[in-house]
């Protein structure tokens, strides 16, 4: 499946990172939040390695439930230094 994939920033230099099917808007319950565009056109397949912190099967499972996905608190992604 392709999806755009949206971040935003978090604590300590870490992100979140929202999927959505490609094209598609980011739904009214997550739009309360300032999105970034991080990717566009980005493979989601259970045979490649995750995405920015969000893995295949988790994250077609979330967009099959609420039409989109975001990354777990527990696989924020730090950018920059201090890696």
């Amino acid at each position: 499946m392709k999806v755009d994939v949206y971040k935003r920033p978090e604590q300590a230099g870490m992100y979140s990172y929202l999927a959505v099917p490609e094209g598609r808007p980011i739904p009214e319950e997550a739009t309360n939040i300032d999105w970034e565009t991080a990717e566009h056109n980005v493979d989601l397949d259970q045979d490649n390695e995750p995405v920015l912190g969000l893995t295949a099967d988790d994250a077609l499972r979330q967009i099959s439930d609420k039409g989109y996905a975001i990354s777990s608190v527990h696989n924020k992604i730090r950018i920059g230094p201090g890696i």
